[in-house]
C-alpha cells in the first residue's frame, strides 16, 4: 500500500528516542532501545515489503539526514520496494513510463548514497549488502499493470533492475483476482503466460494481496518457489488478506516463503501489536515449518512521531480503508496501521529480541528475519 503508507509512514518523520552508537561497516547500531539482540550484526534480514522513506523528499529536505540515520540503523540487509503505483486499472502506456521513470529516479537515489543504500540484482549482491552493513534495495511491483498485455516488457524490466513482481493488488486485473474481489477467478490465461515468463526471466512472483484461488494457482502455476511476502494466518483472523492454512502448506510443499505483515489485518477487532506479529510468526511456521516463513511489514522504515496531526491522518485514512473494504465495516478505526511497540527504526532487532525471550533458537530466528526470503531468492535469481 505504498501510497498510504506514505500519510503513515512520512506524516511523522523524527526516530522515538532512538540513540545511535557507534557505526559498524555503513550501519549505525541502537545503543539503547526497546530490545538487543546479540546476533542482529550477522542476521541476512530482509523486509519483503517496505519503503526506503528518504525516496519520498528531495535530498535537500530538512528531514533527509534523519531518514538516513533510520537506514543506518534498521538493521536490514534486503527491503524490497515497490516501484510502480497500486489499486488502480492502469491499462495504457502511462503505467509503463511512470514506473520507468520512477525506477531511474530510485535509482539515481542510491547511487547518491553508496555508503548506506545499494542496488540488489543478484544473491551476491544481498550477501555484500550483509557484509557491508547496507540496505539492499530490491525492486517489486504489487500488480502486474505496467506490464499492459506485453509480456517482453517483463524482459524490459528485469534489465532496469526489477528482480520480484506481485501478480495483483486488491483489484481484479488482467492476471488474476486481487483479495478484495469476491469473484475470486483466480489465474487469467494471460497471467499463466506471466508466471512462465518471470520464471524464465529469473524475477520472484509474489502472490500478496491475491484472491484465495489466484495464490493456489499461482503456487501451482510456478516452476520456481513464490513467495507470500506480507500476510498472516487467516486460521486466526479471517481477513481476505490473509493466507489460508491450505494454501499455506501448498506453498511450503514447493519451496516458498510467507512474510507475516504488521497490519491490523493480524486481529480482528482492536490495536495489533507485536503480540499479534509473534502469534502469526509461531502459527505459521506450525503449519509451514521453520523454514518458510518470514516477514513483510508493510511499513516505511522510519518510524513515525505520534504528533495530534499524525492522529488525525490516521484516523481518516483508516476509516477511508474501512468504506473501502480493505478493514472489515464494523471494525474501530482507532488504531495505527503499525504496531505501536514496534515504532523504532530496528524493529526487526526488537521482534528478535522478543522471539529469543519466548525460547526461540537463534538458527530459527535468522531463517525468520531474512534467510528464507533469502534462499528462495536466490534460488530464483542463480
Amino acid at each position: 500500500m505504498i501510497d498510504r503508507r506514505r500519510v503513515v509512514g512520512a506524516a511523522g518523520l523524527a526516530a522515538l528516542g532512538t540513540t545511535l552508537g557507534a557505526a559498524t561497516g555503513g550501519r549505525a547500531w541502537a545503543a539503547e532501545g526497546p530490545a538487543r539482540w546479540p546476533r542482529m550484526r550477522q542476521a541476512m534480514a530482509v523486509d519483503a515489503m517496505t519503503g526506503v522513506d528518504l525516496f519520498y523528499v528531495p535530498e535537500d529536505d530538512p528531514a533527509a539526514p534523519k531518514l538516513l540515520q533510520h537506514l543506518r540503523e534498521c538493521g536490514l540487509t534486503g527491503a524490497v520496494m515497490t516501484a510502480a503505483p497500486q489499486g488502480r486499472f492502469w491499462l495504457n502506456d502511462k503505467a509503463y513510463e511512470d514506473t520507468r521513470a520512477r525506477i531511474d529516479e530510485w535509482k539515481g537515489r542510491i547511487d547518491k548514497h553508496p555508503d548506506v543504500l545499494l542496488l540488489v540484482r543478484e544473491r551476491a549482491d544481498l550477501e555484500r549488502a550483509n557484509r557491508e552493513g547496507k540496505v539492499g534495495v530490491i525492486f517489486t511491483f504489487q500488480g502486474t499493470e505496467p506490464l499492459g498485455e506485453d509480456l517482453d516488457r517483463i524482459t524490459s524490466f528485469r534489465e532496469q533492475g526489477v528482480r520480484m513482481i506481485q501478480l495483483t493488488h486488491n483489484r481484479r486485473n488482467l492476471v488474476g483476482d486481487g483479495a478484495l474481489e469476491a469473484g475470486d477467478a483466480g489465474l487469467s490465461n494471460y497471467g499463466r503466460q506471466v508466471v512462465e515468463r518471470l520464471n524464465a526471466e529469473r524475477i520472484v512472483v509474489d502472490l500478496s494481496h491475491g484472491s484465495p484461488r489466484t495464490i493456489r494457482e499461482g503456487i501451482l502455476a510456478s516452476k520456481a518457489p513464490v513467495l507470500v511476502g506480507h500476510s498472516g494466518c487467516r486460521a486466526l483472523a479471517d481477513a481476505s488478506r490473509l493466507t489460508s492454512d491450505e494454501s499455506l502448506k501448498l506453498l511450503a510443499d514447493r519451496g516458498g516463503v510467507v512474510g507475516i505483515i504488521f497490519w491490523p489485518y493480524l486481529r480482528v477487532q482492536g490495536q495489533q501489536t507485536s503480540a499479534d506479529v509473534i502469534r502469526h510468526l509461531e502459527h505459521a511456521v506450525k503449519v509451514c515449518g521453520e523454514d518458510h516463513v518470514g516477514i513483510g511489514t508493510d511499513l516505511g522504515i522510519s518510524p513515525i512521531e505520534l504528533t495530534p496531526e499524525f492522529a488525525k491522518d490516521s484516523l481518516d485514512t483508516v476509516k477511508d480503508m474501512i468504506s473501502q473494504g480493505i478493514f472489515a465495516k464494523d471494525r474501530s478505526p482507532e488504531m495505527t496501521l503499525f504496531p505501536p511497540d514496534l515504532n523504532v527504526p530496528n524493529r526487526f532487532e526488537t521482534l528478535a529480541a522478543k522471539l529469543s525471550a519466548r525460547g526461540w533458537p537463534d538458527a530459527r530466528i535468522e531463517k525468520i528475519l531474512g534467510a528464507n526470503f533469502a534462499r528462495v531468492m536466490g534460488e530464483v535469481w542463480g
